[in-house]
């Protein structure tokens, strides 16, 4: 009898020791899946049935009846459904995911964001998200099926929050359109938007402007855009691309087959690099919009465009405004629009090229009777009569061509003073 009661008792004990240790563990998933877990930020239910656990492990302590072992078993069933239901139906959303990484991250939750997950468009700019508010937003935006254009623009995510970005979006397959411009990428953000390239095939837009990209970066991004045919128009204006840019990405444009536009404006390309540019642009056979204002082509460049010009069969617009380009060169680019059939639209406003270069470029036209030419920019420059009396003798040959001017020299009106 004392055999078999002592038995019981230690059965009882071991039976305790079992509860306790299966309470444990349940308070302590909880407070885990509650602070790290993705699957259980919603864990009010969690919390208050491990509460409720130290209740049952306290009555066995006093001597309650025994048998609880399979409560506790149901307890922490329950727990694992309530989770995995709580999940499902945040994760239609990305809400659960969303606070969950900011709450790892400590960044407060944007709540525009959290109203507008399920838009087609989201416009985040100017938030101040900073490199940990964009790793935060990246996290949803994986397995989001709603957002199709995404503006970030004005965040200062820096090269890790871009990072972040760039790794999204070689899992997401639905955004078309992302504008990332003036974050602070730097040259470690553009080769991970450069990666991204490689893989990405749903991006058909792109704005990389104001990121501080240097040379460095064009190393990146010219293999990029030589594998990618899916992106139409990319924007990496204004940054700190120089002469070695212009040797990369001409090469690169030169092999591209996707792009439809490119905007390369308020960059520092001269010298060598204008002319390799240049020499690219000739070879390419996609770009219809081609932005290369405020650079540093000059006469060597603009000759080089002349040639590209003659052989270019596909670009309509062409903006190379102040640029340097003096008299000589708007002559040189005016052999290439005697015989270009494609261009529609040109920009040579604020250039030194007086004139002499824009009465050449008016002059290809007359000499070209199948110029597609609708429109010609030449803002800042002022042009005298000889100019004036052939403007009248093209507009009987291509009566709605458009030119825009500063003015003829020697005449002043009340507007100009």
């Amino acid at each position: 009898m004392l055999m078999n009661n002592e038995a019981e008792g230690t059965n009882e004990k071991l039976q305790v020791v079992e509860q306790r240790t299966g309470e444990t563990r349940v308070v302590i998933r909880g407070l885990k899946d509650r602070s790290f877990s993705p699957e259980g930020y919603v864990l009010g239910g969690g919390e208050k049935e491990g509460e409720e656990d130290d209740e049952v492990v306290d009555k066995n302590d006093e001597g309650e009846p025994d048998g609880q072992e399979p409560v506790n078993s149901i307890v922490d069933y329950d727990t694992d459904l309530d989770l995995k239901g709580e999940d499902e139906e945040y994760d239609l959303t990305g809400q659960t995911s969303y606070l969950k990484a900011c709450e790892m991250l400590h960044v407060v939750p944007a709540s525009f964001f959290l109203q507008h997950m399920k838009d087609d468009e989201l416009t985040l700019t100017h938030r101040g998200l900073g490199p940990q508010g964009t790793k935060a937003l990246a996290v949803p935006l994986v397995t989001n099926t709603s957002i199709l254009r995404l503006n970030l623009c004005d965040n200062w995510m820096e090269g890790l929050g871009g990072a972040a970005i760039a790794e999204m979006l070689k899992e997401n397959c639905y955004i078309t359109v992302a504008d990332l411009s003036n974050n602070n990428l730097g040259d470690y953000g553009a080769r991970a938007v450069s990666g991204m390239l490689k893989e990405n095939s749903t991006l058909l837009s792109l704005n990389l402007s104001g990121n501080h990209f240097t040379d460095e970066s064009a190393e990146h991004l010219g293999p990029a855009l030589v594998s990618n045919t899916k992106l139409q128009h990319l924007d990496i204006s204004h940054n700190a691309l120089g002469e070695r840019a212009g040797e990369i990405l001409g090469d690169s444009l030169s092999e591209n087959t996707g792009l439809r536009s490119i905007s390369l404006a308020w960059n520092c390309i001269r010298g060598k690099g204008a002319v390799l540019l240049a020499n690219g642009l000739g070879g390419n056979i996609a770009l219809r919009n081609v932005d290369l204002s405020f650079n540093g082509f000059g006469e060597e460049g603009t000759v080089a465009l002349g040639q590209a010009l003659k052989e270019n069969e596909v670009l309509e617009e062409l903006n190379l405004s102040n640029n340097r380009i003096p008299p000589e060169g708007g002559i040189r680019l005016a052999v290439g629009l005697r015989v270009n059939k494609t261009i529609k639209s040109l920009n040579m406003g604020r250039n030194p090229i007086q004139s002499a270069g824009c009465y050449a470029v008016l002059k290809s036209l007359q000499d070209n009777p199948d110029s597609a030419l609708e429109a010609i920019d030449f803002a800042g420059i002022a042009v005298n009569q000889e100019f004036q009396d052939l403007y009248v003798s093209v507009k009987e040959i291509f009566p709605t061509l458009v030119i825009n001017h500063g003015g003829r020299i020697g005449t002043f009106t009340k507007a100009d003073a």
